[in-house]
Formats: C-alpha cells, structure tokens, sequence
C-alpha cells in the first residue's frame, strides 16, 4: 500500500532504450515510432507493465508523448511537467516540446520527412487523435503505419508483470444502486437513442456499472477489461482469466455473461449489421477499426456511463461526507505534527509522506492511497506534480513552506486535499502569496451559479486575485473525482481550457487554485466539494446551484494576511474552521486536539 521512494524513471532509462527502439524501429522498415503515455484502456495512472513512456524516455509523469526518429526524438508534455520532464529525461536525447501547444501533430508536421513510414500502435491512441496524427503526416508527406505489435513491448525484457488482480463485489451499500438497476436504466437510454449496443472500454465505468472493484491499477480500485451493454439491459462482461471467480459470477447475475478477454474479439465480429454506440475519447482506434470490419454501424458518442457515474446518488455523497470526516481527523493529526516535530528543521519529504500514511492506516479503513503523496519542500514544492524519491528527498528546512498533496482511498469515498504550512517563519512574500491563492479558493467555494454553469466558466474566480498581482499558475483549478474510483475523473473539470459540460448537482469537483516560484517554493489549498442546489437568494428570479465542501481539515492560519481578506472571505474563513472544529475535534483528543482548538480559532 505504502508510496515507493525509488525512482522508477530517470535520464539513464532514455539513454539505455533510446538506441534499442530505433534499432527495432529499423529492423521493422521503420523510420519512427509513435509513443502515447497511454496504454490499452487510456488510463491516466498506468500500470508499470503498459508504461512504455517510461521505458521509452525516463518520463513518469501522467501525461506525455514521445516520437522517436532515427536522427532525433521528442517528449511532450504540459505545463504541470516542465520541472519534471528537465529532471527525467535526457536533453540530448530528447527535445522539451509543449503537449497543448502544438503538441505531437505540430511536430510531425514540421519534422517528419517525405516519405517516412512512421508506426504508431492503434490500440493506444484515440480515433481523434489518431485523425490529427494523420493530417500532420498527410501534410509533411509522410506516412503513419498501424502495427499489430508494439515494437517496445518485444524488447521489453524485464517488463513488469501483466496486472491480474481478482475483481470483487462492491456492495449496494456504498454503491446506492443495484447493478441490474443501472444496466437496464442505461440500457433503455441507448435504445431511445436509436442504439443496440455500446461497447465499454473505461476501468471506470466497467467498476461503476457492474459495482465491482479491481487492483489493475495503482492507487485506484479498477478492474481492467472491456463490456458491451445491449439496450435490452443484458451484458457481456470480458476479463481476464485469473481476475474471475465463482463470487463474481453468482454477484453479476444471470443477465452478465462473463467471458475471458480472448473472446472479446469474436463478440465484436458478433456486432455485424448492429447500430453500436462507442465513445471516442475512451475506446482506442482499434475498436473503431474493428466494428467497421465487422460491419457493424460506429455511432460516435459519450460513453453511457461517464455522466451518471460522475453525478453521485444520496448513498455516495452520504459516504463521500464520512470518508471526509475520516480522513479530515488523519489529516489534522498529521498537521498537528507538522506544527511540533516537523517545526525542527530535520524531518525529511519522505518522512512526512510515512507519517501521514501511517496515520491514515491507523483509521483501520483505508482500502490504498488515492495518488502517490506530493510532498514538496521548499523548490520542490514548485514542481507541480512533484514526487518525492530518495534521490531528491529534501529537509523541511525552517523559513521555508511545505507542501503536501495527498488523498486516501476508502470504500466509502476518494479523498484528495492540499496544505500548504510554514516550517518556522515564513517571509512577507510568502504570506502574501499564500492570501491570494487563498481568496481564489473562497471565490470558487462561495459562488452561486445557474443551471447549464460550465467549470471553465468559473475558473477566472479562482485565479483573480493572483492576475490582479501579475500572477498565475499552469494547471487546471478542479478536476472531478469519483467514490472509491479514480481521484480524477469526467465529464466535468474546471480550467481555462473550453468544457462544455455543465456543473451538475452531485458532481464532486476539486478546489485547488495554487501559485508556484520555480526554485524557491510551492502553495496549493486543496478542498473537494460537491455541487448542490442553492438556498433561494432573497430577490433572485432563478434557482441556483452552489458547493457544498466536503473536506475537513484546518488551513494555515498563520500564513493569512487578514487585510486582504474581505469581510465576507474572513467570515468564510471563520465558518469553514468552526465547522472543522465541530466535526473534526470530538474525534481527536490529548495535545492534538488542543492545537486544533487553536488552529480553528476565529481570525
């Protein structure tokens, strides 16, 4: 369960495979190769055996690209990565190039030469995607080449083993619905939609629909395999051999046939003549190969589970509230320590992430981390997703801020939080810096929006105050998490970048506006809240919705500069930590509990 500290990526990987790939590039009549961060399933957080990224150029970040020429090469990867990438990846090796501006297809359209036969593996790249590939080869004259190996996994000798963890019933209690209740709810919806069938290739929605949980996937309770739901409510569920048992199939009913993933291939033939609905930003282009070949009629469309998972029922919130209070009481045990023994100066990034763990596992609930730990010291807390190694384990040094972003998975809910604290006294600039990101947080905590509200709407909430300063940051504000699923998960976010989902009630969505001095120190204040129906606002002529926070743990205090904070955010401020104390405290006791009286007093 424990967060591992070695560094599984690094400089020395890239130079070691780098000439190893080209070499089979070669050997195949290849000029390049294609390589996504993705694997099989476009997870985000892919398992060490499908992290050919990684294998590829040192990268371990969760997002990327790389394209490997025989005279050069090139990663990509966006904003959140800019210190990390210059850290993992050889710059000899490889060219630093932006994954949103430009990205893959700019570069292939500037780089690739007349001619090149440039191999790609369509089981890793979205149909999408995939088109923009296409016409940034079209336009350089060169041509994209589907492979039906992946040229890294046949050198790939010490690859990790192929994750087969037994998928388990995850019961109605936490889930809040039956899963021949959403089956058949679905089910009808794809048939008014004119559809026969969808094929279901997300971990997520797999784990949602049919109220199961896997560990195919690190920090996140996933079973990897693939589904095809019929309108009529019936299902094919295809895993892997090792990962069924005999629990599983009295648990899936009798209108679940489950079958081993090698059958998968014949049901989609099976499709032929079908009007199948299949989502283009989760299934690869292999499947939409496959059902033309089959002919089957490919109605592109948002895979069916995506936004009921993501809009929670009264049992998940209801959970989601208790694993906060929880996780909230670990969390302020854990601040409480960084208040008195981590005030030294000596405890190290990688002690903090134990102790913290440790803390957690003592609640005698936690199923896993929902993410490996940020714990960022000092210039490491600039490094957005930072992950600390032994390699780059820093001090906490006084006169200087500390940042941990953290989250724990329970059977009950995902948790995922940021503080940001002083380790002794922290300077004008930092408490400045501190308020600003701050007042961004209660912006987005405070507001109250209509019906149709998209979260790219909002972001400029967040970030105001820091524009106001010449300030900003390079990641999105909030991303949606799932209840005992991923810690990041759709349809809806909040971010400069265009989303056309709209804010809906149950969705849980982070808060985390934060501001980053590369080489000298990092804040983030993290809370999840979810989206609910507003009180009437006294005049108004349309109902509205809000959020409701769902974490609970005290914020730094003394890194506030209360003079710019409006009465209004003082008085959120006041609340939020009355409400800590209310919920938080009896669950505490001894020294702990008296710094949390002190830690939530009113400002």
């Amino acid at each position: 369960m424990f967060q591992n500290y070695d560094d599984p990526g690094g400089p020395a990987l890239g130079r070691k495979h780098l000439p190893r790939l080209r070499k089979a590039l070669k050997a195949q009549g290849l000029d390049g190769f294609i390589v996504p961060h993705e694997d099989e399933w476009q997870n985000e957080y892919v398992p060490p055996a499908y992290d050919r990224l990684a294998w590829t150029t040192g990268f371990t970040g969760s997002a990327g690209a790389a394209i490997v020429f025989h005279d050069e090469a090139a990663i990509f990867t966006d904003g959140r990565y800019t210190l990390q990438v210059r850290a993992q990846v050889d710059g000899d090796l490889y060219q630093y190039r932006d994954l949103v501006d430009g990205g893959p297809a700019q570069y292939l359209r500037e780089r690739a030469k007349r001619g090149a036969r440039i191999g790609y593996d369509p089981k890793l790249h979205s149909p999408d995607n995939l088109d923009r590939l296409r016409a940034a080869a079209d336009a350089a004259g060169a041509h994209l080449v589907a492979l039906e190996r992946n040229p890294i996994d046949a050198i790939w000798d010490d690859r990790p083993a192929i994750p087969a963890a037994r998928v388990a019933p995850h019961p109605e209690t936490y889930a809040g619905e039956s899963a021949a209740s959403k089956r058949h709810r679905l089910g009808e919806a794809l048939g008014k939609e004119g559809a026969e069938a969808t094929v279901i290739t997300s971990p997520a929605s797999l784990a949602w629909l049919f109220n199961i949980r896997g560990g195919d996937v690190a920090r996140t309770p996933l079973p990897l395999g693939e589904a095809i739901l019929r309108a009529d409510g019936t299902a094919d569920l295809f895993l892997a051999d090792e990962k069924i048992t005999p629990e599983l199939r009295t648990w899936l009913g009798n209108e679940v046939a489950v079958k081993r993933s090698e059958e998968l291939d014949g049901a989609l033939k099976a499709l032929s003549g079908k009007k199948v609905r299949l989502d283009p930003s989760s299934a690869s282009a292999w499947y939409f190969e496959q059902l033309r070949e089959a002919g089957a009629e490919v109605v592109r469309g948002q895979d069916p589970v995506v936004l009921p998972r993501a809009c929670k029922n009264t049992a998940e919130i209801e959970g989601s509230r208790k694993a906060h209070k929880r996780d909230g009481a670990a969390i302020s045990r854990f601040l409480h320590w960084l208040s008195t023994e981590a005030q030294s100066g000596k405890v190290q990034e990688i002690e903090a992430c134990q102790k913290l763990e440790s803390i957690r596992e003592a609640t005698g609930a936690l199923k896993d981390l929902s993410f490996d730990s940020i714990s960022g010291a000092g210039p490491n807390g600039a490094i957005v997703h930072y992950r600390v190694t032994k390699k780059t384990n820093r001090k906490l040094a006084r006169g200087s801020l500390f940042l941990i972003d953290s989250g724990g998975q329970y059977l009950d809910g995902t948790t995922d939080i940021t503080r940001t604290v002083a380790i002794g006294r922290a300077s004008p600039e930092m408490k400045d810096r501190f308020t600003r990101v701050l007042k961004g947080h209660i912006a987005l905590s405070r507001v109250r929006f209509p019906k149709g509200t998209t979260g790219h709407q909002l972001d400029a909430l967040a970030r105001l105050s820091l524009w106001e300063a010449g300030l900003d940051y390079d990641h999105g504000t909030g991303h949606g998490v799932g209840v005992y699923l991923g810690v990041h998960e759709g349809p809806h976010r909040i971010a400069k970048l265009v989303n056309t989902q709209p804010l809906e009630p149950g969705m849980i969505v982070s808060n985390e506006p934060g501001y980053y001095k590369t080489g000298a120190y990092g804040i983030r204040i993290e809370n999840l809240q979810v989206v609910t129906p507003a009180a009437d606002i006294e005049g108004g002529e349309r109902p509205m919705l809000g959020f409701e926070t769902l974490t609970l743990a005290p914020i730094a205090r003394e890194l506030i500069v209360k003079k710019l904070l409006s009465k209004e955010e003082l008085a959120w401020v006041d609340a939020y930590h009355a409400r800590v104390w209310a919920e938080i405290g009896p669950q505490l006791d001894g020294e702990a509990k008296t710094w949390l009286e002190s830690a939530t007093k009113p400002l």
